[in-house]
Formats: structure tokens, C-alpha cells, sequence
């Protein structure tokens, strides 16, 4: 391609950048798990319970700039312009030239991504790292220079240090290679020297596990036992089709064209392997996004191979995408504010078609990660100003329990002072690995959604519980969420607390 339309691709990429960014009502907040990642990045390690540790470094420049919602958001901004400048990197790999890197752009800018390029979460790194390897093993197919196998091999990496689901992209990478005519790279010893790079980049990660009792493990069996337990193989397939639902002409058509040529065949094979691994492994629909860049690219070769001659058919091409995602946009975006946005959800009846059905499997006003973007400064607010009400005495003798991470991270991310973001404590998830090792307190404001069981031992050694206040707003996800004073403990809350302390850390090798 000429320098001129390199300009148009780059043109395209500014755009994807600042979209998001226009696009969002100002009302609402940072998402749930926006607040951990950028927590994480308070507390550097070589990994967390959840995921692997790059987002945590993003999180800690992001912090270093001064935390705002603009350098949070600033990442998966960035990651979604990169990758849309990679896909045109394929689109070139595979022989198209400026037309299929507009349409494969429209793709990127237009569909699930457009939302996923917003969201501050390990997604978005994910699907950089996939394409750019892609993109890598296109260039090493092209071109058979060695250089490009160990460029392959750093991404994945990275990909690695991104979200463990590249285990299952490797493994179709692999599988792809052994059953098509490329699998003589396993006779170089620059593959496997490769590969070992690779090996030797994750390491860290890898020591961390072990030393940490393989919290993936545990991780995978919670998201199983909370959320993918309810994912059924119907609506998995069916949401391939409706995450790039604008553009589902363009990757089908690019599946089924890689399938017919064989040098390029193995892109197909990756893709369906991938996204059988994903769905044979329970995992959820969205997992699979880093899979579609690459067939968005193969879509809009085709497309301009076929539409040689035939400006009618670019044309149509481009309206078509255009006209099936501008309606998409408000669905994909938070542009209306939340009861507006509920009032036009209730009247397009889009609890028919599943996108107002949440974890809970019930359907909800709002779609969840729009709830989930609402209430955190509410909340923090009333457990905020609940603890500086306290005499200083009491203050000193009170810790800040959260039931969960997203309250948690929230509360510690909008705390006006340092005195009581030091106070906030977790056990859930990586939180628990932030807790000193023994607690000593007296009282405790207690932010959770339900009142404690009674066998929830520790609190019961209080001589007082008092429900002071809850999240007021009905379409946040944490509406009636409780702050509650828990006053007066007796010296056997502090040895229940601090024994069910040291036996779920030692779950995880301390």
C-alpha cells in the first residue's frame, strides 16, 4: 500500500482511539473490575489470583499519571487502535490491499470491540497479543525468515502475561500447524529455540503459581462453580454471531475463504480449533474475540477480490456494515443515561434476545456491565463519611471489611484520604493476599451486600450490629448494598478472625 493510504488506516486507528471516549455518558463510572486491575497496579507482583500481572503494570503507569478515568481508559483505547493497525498488517499478509483494510477496520471499530476497546480488563491485551501473533505467523509463512518465528513466540508470551485463555490459542496454533503443510517448522531448531524463549519469558509467572499453590486452578473452579456453570453451548455459538453481528459477512466469508487456500488454510484451522477449545472448556462467549481480527481480515480480502471491478458491491459492502451497526452502537456504549437507557431497553424488548440477562441468568433494566459501571462513588461516600463520624478512638480500633473485590477496590480507588484507604481489607480474591498477616480491632464497618449468616462465626462476637446505610440506586448492580457497624468485639473475633485469616492464605502458600 502507498504512504497515502497507510494515512487512511492511520486516520481509522485515531478514530477507534477516541470513540470510546466520546461515546460514554458522563454519568457513569469505572466498571467493577476497572477498580481491581487499577488496585492491582498498587501492589506489583509477578502474578494475582485472578490473572497474570501485565494489566497491573498498565495499572501502576496509569497511577504514576495521576489515576484519572483518562489513563485508565487510556489502555484498552490505545490496545484497540494497535490492533485495528495489525489487522490492516494482515489484511497486507493475506494480498488486500486499501479497500479490505477499511472494511476489516469498520470491523474492528463497529462490533463487540467497540466496548471491549473501553473496558480497563485483561480482554483487550488479549486481543492485541492473539493478532499480533497471527499477524507474526502470517510473516513467517510469507517470508520463512526465522526472525518471525521468535517475534511469534514474545507475543504469546506477552499473551501470557495477559490472560491465561492464550493456552487455548497456542494450543490450536500447534495443533493447526501439525495438520496442515507448515508443520515442517517442527523439524527447525529455531522453532524450538523459540519456543523455549518463549518458556523463558513466562517463567516468573509460572515459579509464582507454584509458590502460590496454582491459583489459576483455583480460580477456574470458581468461575465454574459461580458463573460458567450456567453458559450453555447453544447461546455460546449463538453469541459468535451476534458479538460482530454487523460484520458477520465479512468473517464467515473469511473462514470459509481460508478454507480454500492452502497455504493460508492454517488460519481457519487455528480459529475453529480455538474457539472448540473455548467452548468444549465451558468458557464464556466473549473469550473468543481475539480469534475474529484475523478472519475480519481474511473476510475483507475476499470481499475485495470479488468487488474488483465492481464499485457497486464496495459500496453496498460498506452501507451494509454501516446500517446494521449504528443501531448496535447504544447497545455496545453507555451514551444514554441509565434511566433513559432502561426506558429504551423496555421498549426495543431486548430482554428477548438476551442482552439484558446477566450472571444471575435473570433478565435486568440494564444491560450488566453498564449496572456495574453505577454506585461505587455512592457507596463510598456513605462508608466514608460512617467511619470519619466515628470518634478517633473508635477510629483507630476500626477496620473497613468489603465482601467483595469490586467494593473493595472501589472504596480504596475513591477514599479522599490515606487514613481510611489504609483501613479498607478483603479475603476476596487477590485482596486476601493484601491483608496483614494478623488483625487487631475492635469494631468494623462492614460493606457487603447481605447482612452476615450466623455462621459466620467472627461476626457474631460483636456486642452490636447497626445497618447505617445502603446504595440507593436501583440500577446500579450494588443497589442495596449495606454499610454496617459491627461494635464491641470480643477477644474471640480477633482469634476466629485472624485463624480463618491464616488458613485461607496458606491455601495459597502463606
Amino acid at each position: 500500500m502507498s504512504k497515502k493510504d497507510w494515512l487512511i488506516v492511520t486516520a481509522l486507528a485515531a478514530l477507534k482511539f477516541v470513540l470510546p471516549f466520546l461515546l460514554q455518558n458522563p454519568v457513569y463510572e469505572l466498571h467493577r473490575d476497572e477498580y481491581l486491575y487499577y488496585e492491582q497496579g498498587q501492589h506489583l507482583d509477578f502474578g494475582y489470583l485472578e490473572n497474570p500481572s501485565l494489566i497491573g503494570v498498565m495499572a501502576s503507569i496509569s497511577s504514576l499519571l495521576g489515576g484519572s478515568f483518562f489513563w485508565i481508559k487510556f489502555w484498552p483505547a490505545l490496545l484497540g487502535a494497535l490492533t485495528l493497525m495489525i489487522t490492516a498488517g494482515i489484511v497486507i499478509e493475506l494480498g488486500g490491499k486499501l479497500f479490505a483494510c477499511v472494511v476489516a477496520a469498520i470491523g474492528i471499530l463497529l462490533t463487540g470491540y467497540l466496548r471491549v476497546h473501553f473496558l480497563f480488563q485483561p480482554n483487550c491485551l488479549e486481543i492485541f497479543f492473539w493478532t499480533l501473533g497471527c499477524y507474526f505467523l502470517l510473516r513467517y509463512i510469507n517470508t520463512q525468515q526465522i526472525r518471525f518465528l521468535y517475534f511469534l513466540s514474545i507475543a504469546l508470551a506477552f499473551g501470557w502475561w495477559s490472560k491465561y485463555s492464550v493456552l487455548f490459542f497456542i494450543t490450536a496454533i500447534i495443533f493447526s500447524l501439525l495438520i496442515t503443510r507448515h508443520r515442517k517448522v517442527f523439524q527447525q531448531k529455531h522453532f524450538w529455540l523459540a519456543v523455549a524463549l518463549g518458556v523463558f519469558l513466562i517463567l516468573p509467572n509460572i515459579i509464582w503459581q507454584y509458590q502460590h499453590n496454582w491459583p489459576l486452578v483455583h480460580h477456574m473452579e470458581e468461575l465454574r462453580a459461580t458463573q460458567l456453570q450456567y453458559v450453555s453451548k447453544a447461546n455460546f455459538i449463538k453469541e459468535q454471531f451476534l458479538m460482530l453481528f454487523p460484520a458477520v459477512f465479512v468473517w464467515t466469508g473469511g473462514l470459509i475463504w481460508l478454507l480454500t487456500q492452502s497455504k493460508y488454510r492454517i488460519i481457519a484451522f487455528i480459529y475453529l480449533v480455538t474457539v472448540s477449545l473455548i467452548m468444549l472448556g465451558g468458557g464464556k462467549a466473549y473469550y473468543t474475540l481475539g480469534a475474529y481480527p484475523m478472519l475480519l481480515a481474511a473476510g475483507s480480502v475476499w470481499l475485495e477480490r470479488i468487488s474488483l471491478k465492481r464499485s457497486w458491491v464496495r459500496i453496498a459492502v460498506v452501507s451494509v456494515i454501516l446500517l446494521l451497526a449504528i443501531p448496535m452502537i447504544p447497545l455496545l456504549m453507555p451514551i444514554q443515561p441509565p434511566q433513559v437507557m432502561a426506558q429504551t431497553n423496555k421498549e426495543f424488548g431486548l430482554e428477548k434476545i438476551g442482552i439484558l440477562r446477566w450472571e444471575d441468568q435473570q433478565n435486568h433494566p440494564l444491560q450488566q456491565d453498564f449496572a456495574d459501571m453505577l454506585g461505587w462513588k455512592e457507596l463510598t461516600g456513605k462508608a466514608e463519611a460512617l467511619f470519619h463520624s466515628l470518634p478517633d478512638s473508635v477510629k483507630s480500633n476500626t477496620i473497613v471489611y468489603c465482601r467483595s473485590y469490586g467494593q473493595a477496590s472501589a472504596l480504596r480507588y475513591y477514599a479522599s484520604d490515606h487514613y481510611f484507604r489504609n483501613k479498607i481489607i478483603s479475603d476476596n480474591g487477590t485482596f486476601l493476599l493484601w491483608i496483614p498477616d494478623r488483625l487487631s480491632f475492635r469494631h468494623l464497618l462492614f460493606v457487603g451486600h447481605n447482612m452476615p449468616k450466623k455462621d459466620d462465626a467472627v461476626f457474631q462476637q460483636f456486642e452490636k450490629a447497626t445497618i447505617i446505610d445502603s446504595v440507593s440506586n436501583p440500577l446500579s448492580r450494588q443497589y442495596g448494598d449495606k454499610i454496617i457497624l459491627f461494635e464491641n468485639a470480643t477477644d474471640s473475633a480477633h482469634l476466629l478472625a485472624n485463624s480463618g485469616l491464616k488458613e485461607m492464605k496458606a491455601e495459597f502458600g502463606q
